[in-house]
This record gives structure tokens, sequence and C-alpha cells, in this order.
């Protein structure tokens, strides 16, 4: 338990250090030395891949939810850290969305059971590889527009897919190296990733680093921890159902005050 929860505090950290990072990186981009040339924005790619591995570590110990839950931190760090480095205001109002992500995501966690599901349905992978198809094509389309929020969203999906993906292939293939490298969700766990990334770093050129987050974790918590109820057989705590709808519900909220925040794109340094 401890090694998971310790695991899950670090990839915390490196995804607020390689969000920023990656901010940084979109910022000094230009048309003739692209975002994918800048050092600082490979280093912040470097520091979600170190971020993921120990996301994985932590996933072998506690449930998706508990996981996810820690992983929400991120919003708060990376909020703080972007006003001192890059400058960035936060509204009042922003600042209490932030706050509503932190507080619903905390009670969506805690209303995820303990109790581990011993095998799932033969249908995971299909719904999962339709899934990542259908993410590709979306985050390209995205790609060309102008509006922010929207590529977070996918980007969080993307994320969160990855997740499920490692959970699906552990919930069959348990610890055994050779049971992974058979089933197919373990290989779909590059192609969600790859979304999320393609997405994020197209959200940071259009959008505000904080609220970009936001967006990105609270959809990569939240969805992955309901679709693992539904096709994972993921438990909810009896009687916890309600915290599960509130916690929900605040920090759909919040990210709907995020999504709608002017502050659309960083200024130049």
């Amino acid at each position: 338990m401890l090694i998971g929860v310790g695991a899950a505090l670090v990839a915390m950290v490196l995804n607020s250090l390689g969000a920023l990072l990656q901010a940084d990186g979109a910022l000094r981009a230009s048309r003739t030395r692209p975002i994918a040339l800048q050092p600082r924005y490979l280093l912040g790619l470097g520091a979600d891949v170190v971020a993921w591995l120990f996301s994985v570590v932590a996933l072998r110990f506690l449930p998706v939810f508990a996981v996810q839950a820690v992983l929400g931190g991120t919003i708060a760090l990376t909020a703080l850290a972007g006003e001192r480095l890059f400058g960035t205001v936060l509204r009042r109002v922003d600042r209490l969305a932030v706050l509503a992500c932190l507080v619903g995501l905390v009670l969506v966690a805690s209303s995820a059971g303990q109790t581990r599901p011993p095998m799932r349905s033969p249908i995971v992978d299909v719904v999962l590889l339709v899934s990542v198809l259908l993410l590709s094509v979306i985050v390209l389309v995205l790609r060309r527009g102008r509006r922010a929020w929207p590529l977070a969203v996918v980007a969080g999906l993307g994320f969160g897919g990855s997740t499920l993906a490692v959970r699906a292939a552990h919930v069959q293939g348990g610890l055994d190296p050779s049971m992974l490298l058979v089933q197919p969700a373990s290989y779909l766990v590059l192609g969600f990733f790859l979304v999320g990334l393609l997405g994020y770093s197209a959200a940071l050129t259009r959008g505000e680093v904080s609220s970009m987050t936001a967006l990105l974790t609270v959809t990569e918590v939240l969805v992955p921890g309901l679709v693992g109820i539904w096709l994972l057989g993921d438990p909810v705590r009896p009687g916890w159902e309600p915290v599960l709808a509130a916690g929900l519900t605040i920090a759909v909220a919040g990210v709907v005050v995020l999504a709608r925040s002017p502050h659309e794109r960083p200024a130049r340094r």
C-alpha cells in the first residue's frame, strides 16, 4: 500500500513538472523552431514518461480511483507554480474552480472499493481499440482549430485510456510478464498515450497552463474511474454512491468554469 501511495505521489510531482516544462517550450516555439525542437518541451515529455511509469507501479498496489485521486493534485501544483513562473493571474472564480476540481476528485476517489476484480469481460479489448481509433481522429481534427479546452479534454481521455489499458492488462495478466505480453490491452497503452500527448501539447500552445492541466486532469481521473466501474468491474464502496455523485457534480462544475476562463493563450515572454 505504501509503495503504491509513494509511487503515485512521485508521479503527481513529475506530471506537474512536465506540464510546466512543456508550457514553457510551447511559449518559445516559432515557425523556425517548432515545439518539437524545444529542449524544455522535450524535457517535459521525459518527465511525463517517467511519471507514467510510476503510475503503472502505483496501479499494481492501489485501485484506479485511489491512484487517480493522488494524481489529481497536479491541478494545484501546476496552478501555483504557473503563477510564479509565467506570471499568469487566475481570477478568484478560477481559483475556486481549481479547488472544486480537487475536492470533487477526492470525493470520487474515496468512493472506490478496495477489492480487485479477478477477471474482465472479453469485450474490453474491443472497446479500448475502438476508443483509441476514435480519439486519434478527433485529436487530429481538433488540432486544426484554435480552441484550447477541447484539446485538453481529449488529451485527458487519451491519458485516461492509457490508465484503463494498464488496468485491463493487469487484471487479466497479473504480474506475469509473459501473460502481459499476450494481452492486446498492453499494446493499446501506447496509442492512448500518444493521443494524450498530441492533444496536450496542442492545448498548451492555445491555452493557459493551469486551466489546461486542470481540464486534462479531471477528465483523466473521472472517465477511467467511471469506465472502470462499468467495464472492469471496479467496485464502489457500499453506500457511497451519493458521495460519488457529489464528487462528479463538483468536479464537472469546476471544469465548466475553467473551460470558460478568458485565459485562452498565455502571452509570450
